[in-house]
């Protein structure tokens, strides 16, 4: 009977340290076959990604010029960026009125057109893919070109200035309004945050509307009280991207000012510096440094639109 007993007892500590085994060896094969099908993301991620980062953050502290191998000076290009590089801080000045002038322009056109667009207009699929093509192609090359010819001297927009015997200048090659038609261009690629408006007014239901009118309440009260409040995380969402790419912007200037920023640095964006600093100059190490001085603007920027976000964006679940 104790023989009994005790055979009972191995068996029932035996079973759970078996079957036990028997699972942790059953999750270490999953999670090796989960490790060999992310091996390719891994590798991109620190080949593609982490190394480069890595590489131009240590450029950043070199003279290196691609013909000749880095040497270390430290902070001396950041130091140089700001008490001894004119265009530095001209391109800096630029693309910050850029920003700052075509961002809120462009979110306010898209969000008029969203508020016309989601009145239940015809064919509405049809609308929304002809005003989303600005937004594929405001980037492209061929519409930077095509932008330098509508606003040249003799370009589509003076043809139409001197049918009522108006005498433009040349848009894109006087100073004070090369900017502008850059800020335009931009302005024109509404589609994307229109897009994402007219989702986010669906997203509103109809009955505050219905009890706003019931109150007596005209368009224009129920858009400042009910759909402006509503759609400020909206705002917020397209207002972060959009600053984002804004700084980031290239094309529109390089095919305009035919790669010099000019007339007079009016163009000169910073990611167009950066491009003559790192592969017209080959002072890649400076250009290195300003693409991390980038960074840290844009960083920088996006941290204090979420800290002031909490002052003027309205969620629904919040009390």
């Amino acid at each position: 009977m104790a023989d009994t007993v005790a055979v009972e007892r191995r068996a029932k500590a035996s079973g759970p340290v078996t079957g036990g085994s028997r699972t942790t060896e059953r999750k270490r094969r999953e999670a090796r076959a989960a490790y060999l099908f992310l091996a390719p993301w891994f590798v991109g991620l620190f080949v593609i990604t982490i190394g480069p980062i890595l590489a131009s953050l240590y450029l950043s502290f070199t003279d290196y010029s691609l013909l000749e191998e880095a040497k270390w000076v430290g902070f001396d290009n950041y130091v140089k960026m700001f008490t001894e590089d004119p265009r530095f801080v001209s391109s800096l000045k630029v693309t910050t009125i850029y920003v700052v002038v075509s961002v809120p322009l462009q979110l306010a056109f898209a969000l008029a057109l969203a508020l016309v667009l989601d009145r239940g207009l015809r064919g509405l699929p049809i609308y929304r893919s002809i005003f989303y093509l600005p937004s594929l192609l405001g980037g492209s090359v061929a519409i930077a070109i095509l932008w330098r010819k509508v606003f040249g001297a003799e370009g589509l927009v003076n043809a139409v200035l001197g049918v009522f015997g108006i005498q433009g200048p040349g848009w894109v090659s006087d100073p004070d309004y090369a900017l502008g038609t850059l800020i335009l261009l931009h302005v024109w690629t509404f589609g994307a945050p229109m897009i994402i408006f007219l989702a986010g007014l669906r997203q509103i239901p109809s009955s505050y509307y219905e009890a706003a009118s019931v109150d007596g309440a005209g368009r224009l009260r129920q858009f400042r009280s009910i759909t402006l409040p509503l759609l400020t995380p909206i705002i917020f969402f397209n207002l972060v991207l959009e600053v984002i790419k804004s700084f980031q912007s290239f094309t529109q200037s390089f095919i305009v000012s035919n790669g010099s920023g000019g007339p007079a640095d009016s163009t000169l964006f910073y990611t167009l510096y950066l491009y003559l600093k790192g592969f017209k100059n080959y002072d890649m190490g400076y250009a290195a440094a300003m693409a991390w001085v980038l960074l840290l603007i844009i960083a920088g920027l996006t941290g204090v639109n979420f800290l002031a976000s909490k002052y003027w964006v309205f969620y629904g679940d919040s009390k």
